[in-house]
């Protein structure tokens, strides 16, 4: 193969191709109702989502949808907001606000439309009462330090909220409920996806404060209060359907379709792998030094996650990368690429980079020191100093990490 890193390249394009929400949200419209049409709705991809909506939609409507700044995307009817992800702030504070008043009074003849995917969880924020909004930036702040998988994140997220974990979704009754979801965390839950606002779970309050024990954090004192004297009962969402219209295992397999054009085996290791990016960088490199045919393409997908021990930049592809390149210590002929499909690898400008047989004799021959660059989580300098990065901007979809690793 003459270009394997254009290679997988074009296969990470192919990911995001098949997760586009003009591709996934026209087949799953639901029928024109007799009353309004309200769309809401908040992720990475809900801008494209709701342009795709006013593409297709065959009457009236209107609505609003919050995006992360730089998604945004033209539309007509549907208002779009942009806020700060991870870390919320004002922006979508008063976009959750606008939101929940707009399903206020419909009645049963009424449509809402709600366009989730991931990243919503930060852009779509309005505290429970009797929680101050700088108290829910610090908790998100903590959670995404200690390295808490999205699972946790979202528990404690939901019941911190008066929109999450079904309570918007409760707010549009009795008018029926269409929601569509582009899904990015691992197991494609649609209760987890954005931390599911009109999708209520089985999780209680004492499961968020088992998570915020769990990593000992110091939390505020507003918070404890909440979570302590919050009623175990679920919310009820009624007249509601939902979708999972998009994921990361469905954008898998039409990479793996890609390479077998090939004529490249291919192993899928799982669409929900978890961990420490660096470990997982370090075991799926064992793995690989394991097999035995060639030429062979292994893919996986899920969410990673990185521990904040030092001061460098990074995000969890480029740190998996440079576990994995660690441990593959200049292997011949096994390239890596390692990208999360939203464009945006952790806060950086990268989607991810890319690793090569060349890449530690590269950086040792430019006094790069791979080891002490990954102990102080700086693997955002490391590949940008070999010029590694690979940045797509945003992509207008979110089935989160993609990671293509090629044995020739």
């Amino acid at each position: 193969m003459d270009d394997p890193a254009g290679f997988m390249k074009s296969l990470f394009d192919a990911a995001i191709a098949a997760a586009q929400p003009a591709v996934c949200v026209p087949p799953h419209l639901p029928p024109l109702p007799r009353g309004r049409t309200i769309v809401i709705g908040a992720g990475k991809a809900s801008a494209a989502m709701a342009a795709a909506v006013e593409a297709h939609w065959p009457g009236d409507l209107e609505g609003l949808v919050v995006t992360r700044y730089g998604f945004s995307q033209p539309c007509e009817k549907i208002e779009i907001v942009e806020a700060a992800h991870p870390i919320p702030d004002e922006a979508g504070l008063d976009a959750a606000k606008r939101m929940h008043d707009l399903v206020q009074g419909l009645t049963s003849e009424d449509l809402v439309l709600c366009l989730i995917s991931g990243g919503g969880s930060a852009l779509l924020t309005l505290p429970a009462e009797g929680i101050p909004f700088e108290d829910k930036q610090a908790v998100t702040d903590m959670l995404l330090r200690c390295s808490a998988p999205i699972s946790e994140i979202n528990t404690v997220r939901k019941h911190l909220s008066a929109v999450k974990g079904g309570r918007l979704g409760a707010a549009c009754s009795p008018a029926r409920l269409h929601t569509l979801i582009i899904s990015d965390v691992p197991g494609d839950e649609p209760a987890m996806v954005a931390s599911g606002p009109t999708i209520p779970d089985g999780t209680r309050p004492s499961d968020a404060l088992k998570v915020l024990e769990k990593f000992e954090l110091t939390i505020p004192r507003s918070v404890r209060t909440h979570l302590e004297g919050s009623p175990p009962e679920p919310v009820q969402v009624k007249n509601a359907s939902h979708y999972v219209i998009a994921s990361a295992g469905q954008s898998l397999e039409v990479a793996a379709v890609e390479a077998a054009r090939q004529d490249i085996g291919v192993t899928i290791f799982g669409d929900a792998v978890e961990g420490e990016s660096r470990d997982v960088g370090r075991d799926m490199a064992r793995r690989v030094l394991a097999g035995d045919e060639r030429p062979h393409l292994y893919l996986s997908g899920g969410e990673t996650t990185v521990t904040m021990t030092g001061s460098g930049i990074g995000g969890p592809n480029t740190e998996f990368l440079l576990g994995l390149a660690l441990e593959l210590d200049g292997a011949p002929g096994i390239y890596a690429l390692a990208c999360d499909t939203d464009g945006i690898d952790g806060s950086g400008d990268n989607a991810g980079a890319i690793v090569t047989p060349e890449t530690l004799a590269r950086a040792k021959a430019a006094l790069l020191d791979a080891a002490k660059r990954l102990t102080n989580n700086d693997a955002y300098s490391f590949f940008k100093d070999l010029d590694d990065l690979v940045i797509s901007g945003p992509t207008y979809t979110n089935v989160n990490d993609f990671r293509a690793i090629l044995v020739l």
